[in-house]
């Protein structure tokens, strides 16, 4: 047998000599009952306590990608507002991050954020794929001209359309939450209907409509990005421990609680 060995065999007959101690205190003597310890020990490896806030990573991603798209929609310096440009932003920033703050939501326990991240990782992702050739999603609505033909426009449009009502119910949720996520979602909720309409037009030939839309979109989603990097300095300022912090707005008791209210009614 190693001397390695030894020594941990020596230290497990230690520990078990403690536990054994801890457990078979003389009475009259201060001690710790075993059961106590095995409580203070599981606490000490609770993984609320131990994991990080996921929500700032995919505050990250969300940034990183609606930032630089919100800009195409509006058009500036000439960009392109297809959003082909920024694919590769939609699917490891939008998608993969949020996605990744969402799983690690649900494992805090945090429903809302949890559906919130997924959600939106998963239009991103969505987004992404539809803009690859290796999907199949534009080739076969390809024209002539090589363009897109209005087919394609009239039903991806219904994409949007259904996204926006998902925000509208993120929209009422967040009342109780905090005005930044008030704002940010209902910016969201104009900017799907808003896309979903562009589209629609593009599809009937209405350029001028479709780009002014796309602009409106576009700025309604840049509101949506200031709300994100506003919560992200306020989700690093807090694991920091500065000094300062940023107010979010707590919206929390402005409408009762259901078990509030359920008490009242008793």
């Amino acid at each position: 047998m190693s001397t390695t060995t030894q020594v941990d065999d020596s230290k497990q007959w230690d520990r078990a000599q403690s536990v054994d101690n801890i457990s078979s205190t003389p009475t009259g003597v201060t001690g710790v009952p075993l059961e106590y310890f095995e409580k203070l020990h599981g606490a000490r490896f609770n993984p609320a306590k131990t994991f990080g806030n996921p929500a700032p990573v995919a505050l990250a991603g969300l940034v990183m990608c609606l930032t630089p798209l919100s800009c195409q929609l509006m058009g500036w310096r000439g960009s392109d507002s297809s959003g082909a440009a920024n694919n590769g932003a939609h699917i490891f920033c939008g998608g993969l991050l949020l996605l990744l703050g969402g799983i690690l939501e649900f494992f805090l326990g945090h429903t809302f954020s949890f559906v919130v991240f997924s959600a939106y990782g998963g239009f991103f992702f969505a987004l992404g794929a539809t803009l690859m050739p290796f999907f199949n999603a534009t080739p076969p609505y390809a024209g002539a001209e090589g363009g897109l033909t209005t087919e394609f426009y009239n039903s991806f449009g219904f994409f949007y359309l259904f996204i926006g009502l998902l925000s509208v119910l993120f929209l009422v949720c967040s009342i109780r939450t905090n005005i930044v996520l008030v704002v940010l979602f209902l910016a969201y909720s104009i900017a799907f209907p808003v896309l979903a309409a562009a589209d629609w037009q593009r599809g009937q030939h209405n350029e001028a409509s479709a780009h002014t839309l796309e602009v409106t979109a576009g700025a309604a989603c840049f509101v949506v990005s200031l709300c994100g990097w506003y919560a992200l300095a306020a989700s690093l300022l807090d694991s920091v421990d500065m000094p300062i912090s940023l107010p979010m707005g707590d919206l929390s008791k402005l409408i009762p609680a259901r078990k509030a209210v359920d008490e009242e009614s008793r």
